[in-house]
């Protein structure tokens, strides 16, 4: 499996978990909780994480995975949660996403 694939997969996982945890209600209901532990959930993602490793330095990899999963947890918290972001909280993402960019464009850490 290619790594950026496994890299994707591990993203979407940590994000659809951290974006149900709310739902659990601190771990008291059945089919959230589940989600969150075993479903398409963390397990998921550190496993496809353990892929992209393959290829990708730890900390370049763990330093993608970590920016672009509290970038689309804050989307998923606006749009589902209606969680209201601030100017400081959206240029603050801006910088996340600025930092995953130029890692992966300019970084020799990176085989591309």
């Amino acid at each position: 499996m290619n790594h950026w694939v496994a890299l994707t997969i591990a993203i979407i996982a940590e994000v659809i978990a951290t974006s149900t945890l709310k739902m659990t209600a601190e771990f008291t209901k059945l089919v959230p909780s589940l989600v969150v532990v075993v479903g398409v959930g963390y397990a998921v993602a550190f496993y496809f994480m353990t892929i992209s490793l393959r290829v990708l330095p730890v900390g370049i990899m763990y330093a993608i995975w970590a920016g672009l999963g509290v970038v689309l947890v804050t989307v998923v918290g606006w749009v589902v949660y209606k969680q209201v972001m601030d100017l400081p909280a959206i240029l603050g993402l801006i910088l996340i996403i600025a930092g995953v960019v130029i890692i992966n464009l300019f970084s020799s850490a990176i085989r591309h």
